[in-house]
């Protein structure tokens, strides 16, 4: 399996979706820098990517803040100490609450070894971690991207990832996930990379429209 782990392996990357899809090329242009956006791997890791879930960049930054503030670590031990009270006030939501005890319970009693994800291929993996309750597609593909860092990896269904191959392709304003989801396939073996840059092509148009 390939990995995504430094910027030289972004631009392998970018080179290679440039000459398989020509159309990608003013994307790039128009894009700039693409960050390598890696995560540790575990449950913090993978903690901080459900408190992300359907919230913007500022807003998930601030809660995940705030966890650190009040646990220091955001481990699986430091989760388990607090109550649920402690966990809300720092902006979780009571579903993602519950999400992250499910998380502690599945890993306590042996049927989630974070540790052992990233020898898996990608499909078991996604079964591995949506098993566990409140961690769906969306969140085991980010999970992969960013912390186990798996080159091949398109969260078709991300609404902005949706936005922006919309735009830079001209698919619509917000294609199905389906749509994006066929595009993305002639990019493999670097849907990763190509995630990625679409990614920041979308926040590069968002600074520009002042958004």
């Amino acid at each position: 399996m390939r990995t995504i782990e430094s910027e030289a392996d972004i631009r392998e990357g970018l080179a290679a979706l440039e000459r398989s899809d020509p159309r990608l090329a003013p994307v790039i242009a128009a894009t700039g820098p693409v960050p390598l956006r890696r995560r540790e791997a575990g449950f913090s890791g993978l903690a901080r990517i459900i408190t992300a879930q359907q919230l913007s960049n500022l807003a998930a930054a601030a809660i995940w803040n705030r966890l650190e503030a009040r646990l220091g670590q955001v481990t699986q031990v430091a989760v388990e100490t607090v109550g649920d009270a402690d966990l809300r006030g720092c902006g979780l939501s009571a579903a993602k609450v519950a999400t992250l005890r499910a998380l502690c319970r599945a890993i306590a009693a042996g049927q989630l070894d974070l540790d052992g994800l990233g020898s898996l291929p990608a499909d078991e993996v996604r079964e591995a971690l949506c098993a566990s309750r409140g961690i769906g597609p969306w969140t085991a593909d980010i999970y992969l991207l960013f912390c186990i860092g798996h080159a091949d990896i398109f969260p078709a269904g991300d609404l902005a990832l949706r936005l922006a191959v919309g735009e830079a392709l001209g698919l619509g304003e917000r294609p199905e996930a389906g749509l994006v989801a066929d595009e993305a396939a002639r990019w493999s073996p670097w849907r990763g990379v190509a995630a990625r840059l679409f990614w920041a092509f979308y926040a590069a148009r968002r600074r520009r429209a002042g958004g």
